[in-house]
């Protein structure tokens, strides 16, 4: 697996997750939800903490069209909430993500890869060699939504939205792509109660963790006067590791670049037999939530 992220607090805990299921080959990181400079340093310091031997590759730092959006207001202004991990000894290992994604999956055919920001690397990996495509095993994306569900507005995803040209050159590359959207995410929660599990793991992992679900309950408190939240980007590194606990239906998605209201929704099309296109993706729709949960906190007892 190679993960392209953008972290984040869910993608530290996808971080996790992975360096316990995953054969993880390489990460590469992008601008979105904070900056490219926060994304890739928190990306080695969470490499550090989890003692995992692979290559960091850092890349695009605004997305293909437009000017970025960042979603500080998620995550804090340098991606990880108040969690602070110590400083890595180990920088990127260079600045060229696309040619990264490039020449790893020429080298090693089958490779899963598993975009959980924005979809600008991915994008222009596939422009410089669209027989990408064609090599990997899959692109399993954490981004968009089925059924209309939005959050950044009422149907727009934040990492499609942040780069939707880049989502709909993914989209229609061919590529077999997996769909984990905001309408599955939104099933698999975490906040206090698994919090206070992880502060009993006296680990530096089981601490991280609780800070980063502790940040995530006060926003979900303030936002939505719940105690937990959505764990979205855990869920796109399971979906590859653990299939079995996902119910994913073969569907139609375009992505909407021009609409006034509607610009980077997902356009799933409902109607089987009569939609207007053939299938180009699996959606997922169902989750073992509970299982999915469990997964995630054996990796932190793990970690």
């Amino acid at each position: 697996m190679i993960i392209d992220c953008d972290p984040g607090v869910d993608d530290a805990m996808a971080f996790i997750a992975a360096a316990r299921w995953a054969d993880l080959v390489g990460i590469t990181t992008v601008a979105g939800n904070v900056p490219l400079v926060h994304t890739t340093a928190n990306a080695c310091r969470l490499r550090s903490l989890l003692g995992l031997d692979v290559e960091i590759h850092s890349g695009a730092d605004g997305p293909l069209v437009g000017v970025q959006e960042f979603a500080t207001h998620v995550h804090g202004e340098t991606g990880l909430g108040d969690v602070v991990l110590p400083e890595s000894d180990r920088g990127a290992d260079s600045d060229d993500a696309v040619g990264y994604l490039v020449e790893t999956t020429r080298s090693e055919e089958g490779l899963h890869l598993v975009p959980i920001g924005p979809l600008t690397n991915v994008a222009l990996a596939l422009r410089a060699d669209p027989g990408l495509a064609d090599r990997v095993a899959s692109i399993t994306l954490m981004g968009g939504s089925a059924l209309g569900v939005g959050n950044v507005s009422a149907v727009a995803e934040f990492n499609v939205f942040a780069d939707p040209e880049a989502a709909d050159e993914v989209f229609r590359s061919g590529a077999r792509l997996t769909m984990i959207g905001l309408n599955l995410t939104h099933q698999v929660r975490m906040g206090a109660v698994h919090a206070a599990q992880c502060r009993t793991v006296g680990s530096p992992v089981g601490d991280a963790m609780t800070g980063l679900l502790e940040f995530y309950t006060k926003f979900h408190l303030a936002e939505e006067e719940v105690s937990d939240g959505p764990v979205h980007d855990p869920c796109a590194v399971l979906a590859v590791t653990h299939p079995e606990l996902f119910t994913l239906e073969d569907r139609h998605v375009q992505v909407e670049l021009a609409g006034s209201h509607t610009r980077g929704m997902t356009l799933v099309d409902e109607r089987g037999a009569r939609a207007s296109a053939a299938a180009n993706c699996r959606v997922a729709y169902g989750v073992d939530a509970d299982a999915v949960i469990a997964l995630v906190m054996q990796a932190v007892r793990e970690g």
